[in-house]
């Protein structure tokens, strides 16, 4: 029988380590101020509340994307598909031109959403957070889609897909 690891405090790629044990969705944010658009790949998305209908998103401190959401005040949120992890890789990385070179709907408020996505989202902030080393928006989503296909998925810094166990859908409404 072997014995587990100890507990110790994380340090920054301890934390990385364990949280990557995680599996995640992958989506792009976008926003656009004075003109100019702004966007980032994230994994730290999560749906907060129904009614009213509120996202979480967050965002390391400093990003060009981040600033200019707190100036513009909406944000759009598209859920990638398996198929779009090119999407992931170009929004991920630093400068280049992320919007040069892909398809593009554009929402309601006029930001610009990644075609094809899984799901879509326009939002409003409602409230934001500086928490460590993140800013924390929740947004009130005032407008979405979504159709059927495969989840990008994203586990201890690698991209892949979900597969179900085929049992029936758990009713999430208690």
């Amino acid at each position: 029988m072997s014995l587990a690891p100890a507990f110790t405090i994380p340090d920054a790629m301890g934390m990385r380590r364990a949280m990557g044990r995680f599996l995640t969705g992958v989506a792009v944010v976008t926003t656009q101020h004075e003109d100019e658009q702004y966007g980032m790949t994230i994994s730290s998305l999560t749906s907060i509340s129904l009614e009213p209908p509120i996202l979480m998103i967050s965002l390391n401190f400093g990003t060009r994307t981040g600033e200019a959401l707190m100036e513009s005040g909406k944000f759009a949120v598209s859920i990638l598909g398996a198929k779009q992890e090119s999407v992931a890789r170009r929004f991920a990385v630093r400068g280049g031109d992320r919007f040069g070179d892909g398809d593009f709907d554009v929402t309601d408020s006029g930001l610009p959403v990644i075609k094809g996505a899984l799901a879509q989202a326009d939002c409003t902030v409602v409230q934001q957070y500086d928490v460590g080393d993140h800013q924390v928006f929740f947004g009130q989503v005032t407008t979405c889609r979504d159709r059927d296909g495969e989840v990008l998925a994203f586990k201890a810094g690698r991209f892949g897909s979900f597969s179900d166990f085929g049992h029936a859908e758990i009713p999430w409404m208690f």
